[in-house]
């Protein structure tokens, strides 16, 4: 078994270019537009990776999967030291990345593919998507058909525009069409020579899924630092035709080239060795990912403040808000020296996810590259019942207007298989429950509406999470900023744990692929009486094992609006009130964060100042942590 393609080797420059030092311009439409029309030599730019692209990529994934594949009229091969090839490439084109968005620059007209009939015979011909085919390529071609009469011809459209690539549709054994699904709902789709043929010979490829008749795998093409959708194209379509030429069927060779893109990189896409073990990854994988979440002595550090969370902390220290200041703000704790050796995980927020460390990696891989595992918050913010109504809404039993649910779930599975792709493992959504008293101090929220509702959202969202390969962290806070005894603290605490266990048994969730982020069990800011570090010990870990099965992977605190030390003093306290079913740890974000915010000022001379602060508050819980 062997392939000839059909394509230009094109050489790919990516350039991580840095927004504060280039001449970006903002139109009236707020997009922002590059001025190249000065020496590149004056061009600012983190890092610059220049690989082989279009069927370059086709030629690695066939190599990698065992099929001996040639492009034709080239010399490339690939080595285990990487590509090999004597002959001059002509064809270049400069990929852009700068703050999360990219664009290409290319010529208009690439080189014409040559296609020289080969001497042997070849079991497939794959017309690559980057081949630039004219009438005479076409033709020879079409001739080298009549007298192969065993060849089997595999085409990749990316447009319908194209004669000479129309000519050959119908002897096509098998055609990659980009974006079908959109174009052959256009009224001019049924004069193209493609709506006449056999559905089960066409594979729908866009950046959204790969689908063929009614089997359709999602995938989202997102991770622009190390792989451009271009590329990914190439490699999605590469391993599907690899894998039907192995005899694989339609449904595993769509997982494979998924799992390819996924995890693939540039110059190094994986081996049929390596996509089959990933295709049999199992609930297992889940719940090693929780194990090491909660390893002690370490803890997860919780930067994943929203947009409008962050603004207040900005705000409060005159911090202008923009993109880059919160990119150096979160880089401050990302690049601390040794943080590898006090925590297992960092939750980040979307727009984190997708910003460029110092040395122009983006964050999820700087982090995994130290062995951290990253996460993201997934949840969209709070909801009052008064302005709108929540899933699983009963009007019979209403809660009361002023307390709040968690939105996110419209669309979340969408999301969180972009996450997945992007290298995060993990999840966290937050429910907050406010305690409030009537006169006589009986307490009148939350109200069992309330906390059924919030409990069966998180519920849904950690079962969503562990299909899409995520493992869950689920927050039931109990609101710290309120006047209520550490009495009433534990009730309600106790009250919502046996509520949401249920509902996560109830819904299908495997507990032990799943994380508790839990509050503290303590008065609230306002009560009178404060608890002491004893007293918060004493009752959380009371509390937890009343309520909380042994089953679950593990329970990591939240400091909720406590000072960096109360949260550190309270943490050890309940750590001496072990032995626990489940690892215990901590999550913090204010307790980890405000001694290095308040040290840096929005002023990165302080950085190295921000950073010991933020060491200094990791070692002390660290060092909470030993009994």
């Amino acid at each position: 078994m062997n392939i000839l393609i059909v394509g230009n080797i094109l050489k790919d420059v990516y350039l991580n270019l840095d927004s504060r030092n280039e001449n970006f311009e903002t139109d009236q439409h707020g997009i922002k537009w590059l001025d190249l029309s000065f020496d590149a030599s004056m061009h600012h730019f983190f890092s610059q990776n220049i690989s082989l692209g279009g069927s370059a990529v086709t030629l690695e994934v066939l190599t990698n999967l065992g099929i001996p594949a040639t492009i034709n009229h080239s010399d490339l091969h690939f080595t285990p030291d990487g590509p090999a090839v004597t002959t001059p490439i002509t064809s270049s084109r400069y990929i852009l990345i700068s703050d999360g968005g990219i664009s290409y620059l290319a010529p208009s007209k690439f080189q014409i593919s040559t296609f020289d009939p080969p001497a042997e015979p070849y079991d497939y011909l794959y017309i690559d998507r980057s081949a630039s085919l004219d009438q005479s390529a076409a033709s020879k071609i079409q001739a080298y058909l009549d007298i192969s009469l065993n060849t089997k011809l595999i085409l990749y459209l990316h447009n319908l525009n194209n004669p000479h690539l129309n000519s050959l549709i119908p002897r096509s054994a098998l055609v990659f069409v980009e974006n079908f699904s959109e174009l052959s709902s256009a009224p001019s789709f049924k004069s193209t020579p493609v709506s006449n043929l056999d559905p089960n010979k066409i594979i729908d490829i866009s950046e959204t899924h790969l689908a063929s008749q009614n089997i359709t795998e999602p995938i989202s093409i997102g991770r622009i630092d190390m792989l451009t959708h271009l590329s990914a194209y190439s490699i999605a379509s590469a391993t599907i035709l690899g894998a039907f030429a192995l005899g694989l069927s339609v449904e595993e060779s769509l997982k494979l080239a998924c799992l390819n893109v996924e995890h693939s990189r540039l110059d190094s896409t994986l081996t049929l060795e390596k996509l089959q073990s990933l295709k049999s990854t199992t609930k297992d994988n889940l719940e090693l990912i929780a194990q090491s979440l909660v390893l002690r002595p370490k803890g997860i550090l919780a930067a994943d403040e929203s947009g409008g969370s962050i603004h207040k902390k900005f705000d409060q220290l005159h911090i202008p808000d923009t993109y880059d200041n919160r990119r150096d703000y979160r880089n401050i704790f990302f690049t601390t020296p040794n943080l590898e050796q006090h925590v297992n995980g960092i939750i980040l927020f979307d727009e984190t996810a997708r910003q460029l460390a110092d040395n122009g990696q983006n964050f999820v891989e700087f982090l995994t590259a130290k062995r951290i595992i990253p996460g993201i918050k997934v949840d969209q913010g709070l909801e009052k019942y008064s302005d709108s109504t929540p899933p699983h809404y009963n009007p019979a039993s209403p809660a009361r207007p002023d307390e709040t649910w968690t939105k996110g779930l419209s669309g979340l599975a969408d999301r969180l298989q972009e996450y997945y792709q992007m290298g995060l493992r993990f999840a966290k959504w937050r429910a907050a429950f406010e305690i409030r008293l009537d006169d006589q101090d009986n307490i009148i929220t939350p109200t069992n509406t309330a906390i059924d509702i919030n409990c069966q959202i998180l519920a849904d969202y950690a079962l969503q999470c562990q299909k899409a390969g995520l493992v869950p962290i689920v927050e039931p806070e109990v609101v710290y900023d309120g006047y209520y005894t550490i009495d009433q603290s534990a009730e309600i605490t106790g009250k919502i744990l046996d509520c949401l266990f249920k509902k996560l048994v109830d819904t299908g969730v495997n507990l032990r692929a799943c994380l508790l982020k839990v509050n503290m069990v303590l008065a609230g800011k306002k009560y009178e009486t404060q608890s002491t570090p004893a007293e918060v010990g004493t009752k959380t870990a009371e509390t937890l094992k009343n309520h909380v099965p042994s089953e679950l992977a593990g329970i990591v605190f939240l400091s909720g609006g406590q000072t960096p030390e109360q949260a550190t003093d309270n943490l050890a306290e309940i750590i001496k009130n072990g032995p626990f079913p489940w690892p215990v740890t901590f999550s913090f974000a204010r307790a980890l964060q405000d001694p290095a915010l308040f040290a840096w000022q929005g002023d990165n001379q302080n950085t190295e100042t921000a950073r010991q602060a933020f060491l200094e508050r990791l070692i002390a819980n660290t060092s909470a942590l030993q009994p």
